[in-house]
């Protein structure tokens, strides 16, 4: 029997992800990247929180070809932090809910956490770059705080991209920026 899709949806509904099994892995990033970016798009008008407590962004990393967008692909828009960035947050503009990142030369989509009802979010398995945690936040230590990402993080990111015969599907259904300056 075959694990029926998750439906995940931006704060109104109108754009919806369907995630096929698994994440690869469940985490919390608090490199200073996603600590910028979090706040960014948290201080966009109606945004839901991205940032917890600590500063970190929950993450589910999913392989991109378990990945689809069933509904609202035209309202998905990227924001990069940087020009000539690899790393794009993609952002619903019906309620500017923000819905995953992509790093594109990935096999993967970290999507955000805040998607799932807090009932079927998948347990929390580690943290990571927590060097660039802020100043004074003391982590639980209910997982692994690990200053990079481990040894074992990337052995199940790569156990997923052989899995996906080393390819690296494009997300093709995110359409222009996302125009907030």
């Amino acid at each position: 029997m075959t694990e029926q899709p998750t439906q995940l949806t931006c704060t109104c509904g109108q754009v919806v992800l369907e995630v096929a099994g698994a994440p690869i892995v469940s985490a919390e990033c608090l490199c200073s990247d996603c600590r910028e970016a979090g706040a960014w798009l948290q201080s966009l008008t109606g945004a839901p929180r991205v940032l917890d407590r600590n500063g970190a962004t929950r993450y589910e990393l999913y392989r991109k070809d378990r990945v689809r967008c069933e509904q609202g692909a035209h309202f998905l828009r990227e924001h990069r932090l940087h020009a000539g960035t690899r790393t794009r947050r993609v952002v619903a503009i019906c309620c500017n809910t923000p819905m995953f990142l992509d790093f594109t030369r990935g096999h993967w989509l970290s999507i955000y956490g805040n998607r799932w009802p807090a009932a079927s979010l998948p347990a929390l398995e580690i943290r990571v770059m927590t060097r660039s945690r802020p100043e004074g936040v003391v982590l639980p230590d209910d997982v692994p705080n690990s200053d990079v990402a481990t040894l074992w993080f990337f052995a199940r990111m790569l156990r997923a991209w052989l899995a996906m015969g080393l390819r690296v599907p494009r997300i093709g259904y995110v359409h222009g920026e996302l125009d907030a300056w």
